[in-house]
């Protein structure tokens, strides 16, 4: 009986059902751009605030059987009188294990729950490199992944409608 699978409570988990896990097994910086082409001009203040485009996205892809690389990309350009005070960019990854859930929801878990789980730690990374640039913390708002997932599989449905059509 010691061999036998068992549930949080101790009990044996009933055979060929796994408990659905996702695992985090590493987490890394792929790629760090920084640019201030302007300073030390670009550092004195200029009175306006400076427009800032905000630009994310999610890969992944699979490792293993059940491990999977997801890859979150966000890019920050701040930009104040028509010259550009910072661009910053950085692709960050983690390396997931995903185990016992169903089929259909593994591409919500890969394009929702992992990028949510990353992004604390890329949003610090963002953070550091425009306070180490000379400006204040880029400090991202949280982003709603859910949405993004739901804006990309509408898009890939509508390039679908239109190469069948």
């Amino acid at each position: 009986m010691a061999d036998q699978p068992q549930d949080n409570n101790g009990a044996a988990a009933p055979e060929g059902n796994k408990q659905p896990n996702l695992s985090i097994l590493a987490q890394y910086v792929k790629d760090l751009s920084f640019e201030n082409p302007g300073a030390p001009k670009s550092l004195v203040s200029r009175g306006n605030p400076p427009s800032i485009n905000i630009n994310v996205n999610v890969n992944a892809n699979p490792v293993s059987g059940t491990d999977y690389d997801v890859v979150l990309t966000l890019a920050a350009k701040a930009e104040q009188e028509n010259s550009v005070l910072f661009n910053v960019e950085l692709v960050y990854g983690g390396v997931f294990r995903v185990e016992g859930f169903p089929k259909e929801h593994l591409l919500p878990i890969l394009f929702i729950e992992c990028p949510r789980l990353l992004f604390p730690f890329a949003r610090q990374i963002i953070a550091d490199a425009t306070r180490n640039g000379g400006f204040p913390p880029l400090m991202i708002d949280p982003i709603d992944f859910a949405r993004m997932f739901q804006q990309r599989i509408a898009e890939e449905q509508a390039k679908a409608k239109v190469q069948v059509s």
